[in-house]
């Protein structure tokens, strides 16, 4: 009797301590809005600088309160007078269709310092009802309930 093997499992799992070496190194290189919006939000120093990514007119727009702007192509010029290398970076762009701040991760990492990137980017900030700031103020928009539920405003994850 042939048995059929569905796309899930055509190629088998990992063994659990090559999964688990595979999801602890992913979480050295990220995190998400709700972890991010967590510290910022605890008071105090949350031990990391935030960066925004993205080009002015991105950040005109709508931006994370207390995020510093660093658009990726200035990094290289400008992270030594804005940044401390001592503290880790987070940066985040638009959203997960934006590898900007995959970009200005690597930028940063080529220059020394330690970084994550920040899953969801401003799109999921604002998504899951996070305050951010404009010229014209601060604004918060109602979670969408696909990614934050909707009592919590956090992922619950």
């Amino acid at each position: 009797m042939t048995t059929t093997v569905n796309a899930v499992l055509r190629v088998a799992p990992a063994a659990p301590a090559e999964a688990a070496a595979h999801f602890r190194a992913g979480l050295a290189f990220h995190t998400d809005v709700s972890d991010v919006a967590a510290a910022l939000g605890a008071g105090g120093d949350p031990g990391f600088v935030l960066v925004d990514s993205r080009s002015t007119e991105a950040w005109d727009q709508g931006r994370i309160p207390g995020a510093l702007h660093l658009p990726t192509a200035l990094v290289p010029e400008r992270a030594g007078q804005l940044l401390d290398r001592s503290v880790p970076v987070v940066t985040y762009c638009w959203g997960p269709g934006c590898n900007g701040a995959a970009r200005a991760a690597l930028a940063l990492a080529e220059l020394g310092y330690r970084v994550k990137e920040m899953l969801g980017g401003f799109e999921y900030w604002v998504r899951e009802g996070l305050a951010f700031e404009t010229w014209q103020g601060r604004e918060q928009r109602a979670p969408d309930p696909l990614t934050a539920p909707v009592d919590a405003g956090a992922c619950g994850c």
